[in-house]
């Protein structure tokens, strides 16, 4: 199955861990809206690596979302892995084994995204599993 739609996105920044003089290492908060096929909230945190090479960056992110997808209210965990190469963005969103929960368990699948004109788009190829 899939699922399209828009959301908005707000990240802020949060204090390291760890006592870090890095500027090019950053942890944000993530809060989402998801509008269209999925109708949720999220909320999660980012790392992210910076380099000298303009363009070139990493991030990993953990998000869990609540909210309804196809008629079933529930909440899932979805993981990020990013690297841009001088521009060239390599991006994997996947729902986290078993995160589902209530009418979402059970729930797999995979994610993309696409920002066009400052706007954000989602794409969610999903299936329910065991535990559906």
């Amino acid at each position: 199955m899939k699922a399209k739609g828009t959301f908005d996105v707000k990240l802020a920044p949060l204090a390291p861990h760890h006592a870090n003089t890095d500027p090019s290492l950053a942890r944000m908060s993530i809060d989402k809206q998801f509008y269209g096929d999925l109708q949720a909230a999220s909320k999660g945190e980012m790392l992210s690596a910076g380099t000298a090479v303009k363009g070139s960056a990493g991030y990993v992110a953990i998000e869990r979302v609540t909210g309804t997808l196809a008629g079933r209210a529930g909440s899932f965990v979805l993981q990020h892995f990013a690297t841009m190469t001088r521009g060239q963005p390599d991006l994997s969103i996947i729902v986290v084994p078993d995160s589902g929960t209530e009418g979402l368990a059970g729930l797999r699948g995979t994610m993309r995204i696409d920002v066009a004109e400052r706007k954000h788009f989602y794409e969610f190829d999903y299936e329910f599993g065991a535990g559906a």
